[in-house]
């Protein structure tokens, strides 16, 4: 599948990394459907973008199967999902408010993991009618872990266990998804320039950067979204996780 030939719902697009990819997807001549629940940010990127946009709880599976439907109907089929809708939480297990609630818990899970499967099950669905290619593919979704998958740092309990949760299902769910030849992959950011990181202050950002091994500095999110792009235009990658994270390790 080449760039120019995609039809993409991008969750999260009103902001972060979903936007830049929303954003570089229109750039290469893709077609690109917003979902977010973010109505008036999200309305505003599809516009001037040229994109297409619905607003949606990714929990909900009305809300996901009316979006998703609508998406395909404005972009003229559907062949690419990229997962980028998420929040992020930090509560210590045991810190000086007492224990760590469970609503936060329950709610970045709720977000991150079970928001990013009821996408993808229902973009599968929309997917399985298409018409395959020479390799009998019909589509390709997209999922966002985190490195924080792999090395948790303290307080990020919910985080890390809802993007650990993405990272697990993708090889399971790309086995599933075989036979409609939908192929699955996830991308596991290290720390990247977004409205997120930016809110922490120069000093925070200037630590953080410290640590990345090279080059150091946080990832651009276009080279998120750049690489979102290869996944789709190479047939071959499937099942997987890919760390972008300039080498850094968190302790």
């Amino acid at each position: 599948m080449q760039i120019t030939e995609t039809m993409a719902i991008v969750t999260g697009g009103a902001s972060g990394l979903g936007e830049a990819t929303a954003r570089h997807f229109r750039q290469k001549g893709a077609k690109v459907a917003i979902l977010d629940r973010d109505r008036d940010r999200g309305a505003a990127v599809a516009a001037e973008i040229g994109a297409s946009f619905a607003e949606v709880d990714v929990t909900g599976e009305t809300s996901v199967a009316s979006a998703i439907s609508a998406a395909k109907e404005a972009l003229g089929g559907l062949n690419a999902v990229v997962n980028c809708a998420g929040i992020v939480t930090g509560n210590r297990i045991l810190g000086k408010k007492g224990v760590h609630p469970l609503e936060p818990f329950e709610r970045t899970i709720g977000i991150n993991l079970i928001g990013s499967f009821n996408v993808l099950r229902l973009a599968a669905q929309a997917m399985e009618g298409n018409q395959p290619d020479e390799d009998g593919a019909r589509g390709v979704i997209i999922n966002t872990a985190s490195i924080a998958a792999m090395e948790g740092q303290a307080g990020q309990a919910a985080y890390s266990a809802s993007k650990a949760g993405v990272a697990g299902m993708t090889l399971p769910v790309a086995r599933d998804l075989a036979r409609q030849g939908i192929r699955v992959m996830a991308i596991a950011p290290g720390i990247f320039m977004t409205p997120m990181l930016e809110s922490l202050g120069p000093e925070a950002l200037a630590d953080l950067s410290a640590k990345v091994t090279f080059p150091k500095r946080p990832g651009r999110a276009q080279e998120f979204a750049h690489l979102a792009q290869t996944i789709i235009e190479c047939g071959y990658l499937n099942g997987e996780v890919i760390r972008i994270d300039g080498a850094l390790r968190l302790t």
